[in-house]
């Protein structure tokens, strides 16, 4: 299994694979991260607040094993505490005369383990939800919220930042 390390500021544009539905079927596509500006030479938004929205359609998983958040000068990586991987809830765009097919990922309040470092964090969705999301069973304000507390481990990232994939 290829274990995925995101960094909350890492590049604009690197692709990954994410999860999505097409039509009835569900597919893994590998897309940039980050959605159009609203203005032309604008930055791309990579980070979507939720709170308080909706997501009707064009919703994607990204798979992960680890976050990252800069604070104080220091990289702190979160890992879940019974070592298993997650996904990042997301949303993906089509493709437009000027921008390619991307996507971006939620933010909500950061849980207790976070909150410390950062007060956001990405939407973190256990693999037990994931259908959830794909297939909106469930309304946003039940999977796009913190989880409890003592749900990560947090350890400081102190080497050279290095290729993003991990085997």
């Amino acid at each position: 299994m290829i274990a995925s390390v995101l960094d909350s500021v890492g590049s604009i544009g690197q692709r990954r694979v994410v999860i999505r539905r097409n039509g009835g079927d569900v597919e893994m596509v590998e897309l940039p991260w980050g959605l159009q500006p609203r203005e032309p030479g604008g930055r791309a938004f990579t980070v979507i607040r939720a709170d308080g929205r909706t997501f009707p359609d064009h919703r994607c998983l990204v798979p992960a094993s680890e976050f990252r958040h800069r604070s104080r000068g220091k990289h702190y990586g979160f890992l879940l505490a019974d070592g298993d991987w997650f996904y990042f809830a997301g949303i993906w765009r089509p493709a437009t005369p000027h921008w390619p097919a991307s996507y971006a990922i939620l933010t909500i309040a950061a849980n207790a383990d976070v909150a410390p470092f950062h007060d956001r964090q990405m939407a973190v969705l256990r693999r037990e939800d994931r259908m959830a999301w794909l297939d909106r069973t469930c309304r946003e304000e039940e999977l796009l919220r913190p989880l409890p507390p003592r749900t990560f481990n947090v350890r400081v990232w102190d080497e050279p930042r290095q290729a993003e994939l991990a085997f």
